[in-house]
């Protein structure tokens, strides 16, 4: 991963080696730029989104905090963005917040009941699991007085 980092600013400069024309072809592929000016203006534009998207999963898949979670909405938005650059879409950076809200609508609660969880077991000192031990001790004891005085 630190050789990832290290050599991140080459990784970006690739697009520098892509063609200054609107058509790239190799003995592999053909690729046309539709919207923007040549190909090295799409390559410089799919560097901004995946750079920080790189940096973003390693983060993602390095962090040891508990609100860690959080990070898959940066990462669904540069995610969004690359599909964007890679379809060529003409309105870049625009609509893709309406992609991500879906993914904040299960992430952010998700992150917020591990919150809660978390505070209430290490701040407060709650323990759920004892909480509910006791309840039903307090019911297991209730039933047998009943049953007693059934009898």
């Amino acid at each position: 991963m630190a050789i990832i980092i290290g050599i991140s600013p080459y990784i970006f400069y690739l697009y520098e080696s892509l063609p200054d024309t609107k058509v790239w072809e190799t003995s592999y592929f053909s690729f046309e730029s539709n919207y923007q000016e040549n190909v090295r203006l799409v390559g410089w534009l799919f560097m901004q989104k995946a750079i920080p998207l790189l940096f973003l999963i390693l983060w993602f898949f390095t962090s040891r905090d508990w609100w860690y979670h959080i990070i898959l909405i940066p990462i669904a938005m540069y995610t969004f963005q690359i599909v964007s650059v890679i379809k060529q879409e003409n309105n870049l950076d625009e609509t893709e917040i309406y992609y991500v809200i879906p993914v904040m609508m299960i992430i952010i609660p998700t992150v917020y009941f591990i919150r809660i969880k978390l505070f209430d077991k290490y701040v407060y000192n709650i323990d759920l699991k004892k909480i509910d031990a006791e309840l039903a001790e307090y019911e297991r004891k209730e039933k047998e007085q009943q049953k007693e005085e059934n009898k």
